[in-house]
């Protein structure tokens, strides 16, 4: 069941804003912005380097606090949890891609994708994970360590980690930054396709106006605000 605000979104930023010390002075990265996500769709947030897009990806996933304002997701407002509760919420309903994979060195790719089960105490956690590297094309590597994979295999063993847990939101920090061309088109096709199938939220960093065309919406990060562009 997908849990909404009161409003009928998955996610909804209010006033959100962000500010850091530097020096004698604070910097602000943004102030007053807000974002609405309904279930289901797939967003892309772009802008120049430096403009704050993984620092909002943070803040959208409840990895870093905002200095004021409420996110919320899936109907609760992280603003109320504390650390471990909101690192209990995240472990249910959100999934990452990261660019730089993030998979564990000593751990094979069954056991990579599997483990996001093994914590929740699935009990068929490894026929889970089987079945997701299978759906990627990785049935004949899944006792292969990330050393042993190519930049491409790495990237669908953590797509496969992704949706292995059947999140309701996920988020993707630039996940063809790493790839070449050709193998980064390979990802994005195997992303959206697995996007659409499971109806999971999809919320896409980048600064790749062509990789964020392939989204429903589009908005543009800079100055410390979001702009809504038409695609």
């Amino acid at each position: 069941m997908t849990l909404l605000t009161p409003d009928g979104f998955i996610l909804e930023a209010q006033n959100v804003a962000k500010s850091f010390p530097a020096q004698e002075q604070r910097l602000e990265l943004f102030s007053a912005l807000s974002l609405q996500v309904k279930p289901g769709e797939s967003l892309a947030i772009i802008g120049r380097s430096g403009a704050g897009k993984s620092t909002l990806l943070s803040l959208l996933a409840g990895l870093d606090q905002p200095s004021s304002g409420h996110i919320k997701l899936a109907g609760r407002d992280l603003s109320l949890m504390d650390d471990a509760q909101r690192a209990a919420f995240r472990s249910q309903y959100i999934s990452f891609i990261f660019q730089s994979f993030h998979l564990l060195p000593e751990l094979s790719a069954l056991d990579n994708v599997r483990l996001p089960l093994e914590i929740r105490g699935d009990k068929q956690a490894e026929q889970h994970a089987l079945q997701w590297l299978k759906e990627v094309g990785l049935e004949k590597r899944v006792h292969h360590y990330p050393a042993q994979l190519s930049g491409g295999e790495q990237q669908r063993v953590a797509i496969a980690r992704a949706f292995v847990t059947s999140p309701q939101l996920l988020f993707a920090d630039e996940p063809t930054g790493n790839l070449d061309d050709e193998t980064g088109q390979q990802i994005i096709e195997q992303l959206f396709r697995l996007n659409a199938e499971q109806q999971t939220t999809l919320i896409l960093i980048t600064h790749d106006p062509d990789l964020a065309s392939r989204c429903q919406r589009c908005v543009t990060l800079n100055n410390g605000h979001l702009t809504e562009r038409s695609l």
